[in-house]
């Protein structure tokens, strides 16, 4: 926790008074980006108009542009001419609903017992305050960065807009190939899976691609009461249930090989060699992952959900048509028009249309061998030194899969603790950030920018 008086923090670094007050102020914006249309446009321009009285300092020297509606790039024009760094985070938040019992008002901004409640307050205006808060701070000490630093924030990404598109192609337009992106991703956690101790900081260093597919169907209507061998309702609901956990193919990314290496020196007792043994026998590790189902099953394959499924007027009559929406996770190594092919073929009937609504390819890899992830370890042992870096998979979609098309070097890690209740928490009830964490999050990022080379 920060001194009131000095504002000393608990890391041995100066921070501003009223951290938890300036994120407080950001939550009570509500930037549901899924309610802009309805909401309109106030709460976003009233969001970035904040972010300029919070932080005169980096709106008073850093270069700023608008990028479109709900773009918002600064420029930190460092000391030498070499590939910039990209610091990412997003704005706008999701919906909440009504009826779910919050300690406090989800939009209140409520700060109590050390702890900042409300939406956004991890995803991710949490993560985006300790950005600016570490260069507003090194701003004050008169301090220039040894690379140009780009600040990509945008207020679409939890509707997958455009905003983040934009941005990377401003950035690639300026700066050219960034030597490092960070955007959001993994946090620290703790006893990340069975019998391993201590703390771990989960580096994201590629991530599932994400599809939505509409599977639709006809069929002839008319009184219930004769229905004909198979409905449309019927056809839709056996193409979903041949659509198992078995449809694809389990296989064991790079990473996730390398975080059973690393978690194999923090376990104890015979889960040590275990994990050894499955970080050296990728084949076995998809297997066993498969077996286990939920997160670790969706670490080593393509994970299909349906979703959304409509068809009928009434409860006596045979809809003429059906639908459902699938939306599925695709795992790296795969692709958009590999994963179409395999929905096809697993559900093996002519008159099931699959069309895509929208749809991504997984990322690459990028690489825990790199001077760009040696620097986020130098961060994390200075915020966190009881954390071990461990590199892993998001089996989420964030704003960098628009800068990892042509950056080699892209990571997703919001430098803050999160326990598995907060983690629920993220578009669930009772989003919270510890103050202390945010203490450690400003750290992290005024290391990494005060050690670039």
């Amino acid at each position: 926790m920060t001194d009131e008086v000095t504002g000393v923090s608990a890391s041995g670094g100066v921070v501003r008074p009223g951290m938890a007050e300036r994120l407080s102020r950001m939550i009570q914006l509500a930037t549901v980006s899924a309610e802009r249309e309805q909401r309109g446009p106030g709460p976003f321009e009233d969001f970035i108009a904040l972010l300029a009285e919070l932080y005169p300092l980096v709106h008073g020297h850093l270069e700023r542009t608008r990028v479109g509606e709900l773009g918002i790039l600064f420029r930190w024009p460092g000391s030498a001419a070499s590939e910039p760094v990209v610091l990412m985070a997003h704005f706008d938040v999701v919906p909440v609903d009504e009826s779910d019992p919050w300690t406090f008002p989800p939009f209140e901004g409520r700060i109590h017992d050390g702890w900042v409640y409300g939406r956004g307050a991890l995803d991710d205006k949490g993560p985006l305050l300790v950005v600016l808060e570490a260069v507003e701070n090194l701003l004050s000490s008169g301090f220039t960065p040894a690379r140009d630093v780009y600040l990509s924030f945008g207020g679409d990404e939890e509707v997958f807009g455009a905003a983040a598109r934009d941005l990377a192609a401003a950035v690639r337009e300026r700066g050219g190939i960034p030597w490092l992106v960070l955007d959001e991703g993994g946090a620290v956690v703790d006893a990340p899976l069975p019998f391993v101790r201590g703390p771990a900081a989960m580096v994201g260093v590629g991530e599932k691609g994400v599809l939505t597919l509409r599977l639709s169907a006809r069929g002839d209507g008319g009184h219930a009461s004769a229905p004909p061998r198979i409905t449309a309702v019927g056809r839709i609901a056996r193409a979903v249930d041949r659509l198992g956990p078995a449809t694809f193919r389990a296989r064991t990314p790079a990473a996730v090989s390398r975080m059973l290496q690393l978690f194999a020196d923090r376990a104890d007792g015979p889960s040590r060699a275990l994990y050894r043994m499955l970080s050296r026998t990728p084949a076995l590790t998809a297997r066993a992952f498969a077996a286990m189902g939920g997160e670790p099953a969706a670490l080593v394959r393509t994970t299909v959900a349906a979703t959304m499924q409509s068809g009928g007027t009434a409860a006596n009559v045979l809809p003429s048509q059906a639908s459902a929406t699938l939306n599925l996770r695709i795992a790296l190594g795969e692709t958009v028009e590999s994963t179409v092919r395999r929905v096809r073929r697993r559900i093996a009937d002519a008159k099931v249309d699959v069309t895509v609504v929208e749809g991504d390819d997984p990322s690459p890899e990028s690489a825990t061998d790199s001077a760009p992830f040696a620097l986020i370890t130098e961060a994390v042992r200075a915020s966190h030194p009881d954390a071990a870096t461990v590199p892993y998979v998001m089996m989420a979609a964030t704003d960098s899969r628009h800068f990892h098309r042509f950056s080699p070097a892209v990571y997703r890690f919001a430098p803050l603790e999160m326990s598995k209740a907060q983690r629920a928490a993220i578009h669930g009830v009772d989003e919270r950030v510890e103050v202390a964490a945010l203490e450690r999050g400003e750290l992290f990022h005024r290391t990494l920018l005060q050690r670039l080379q």
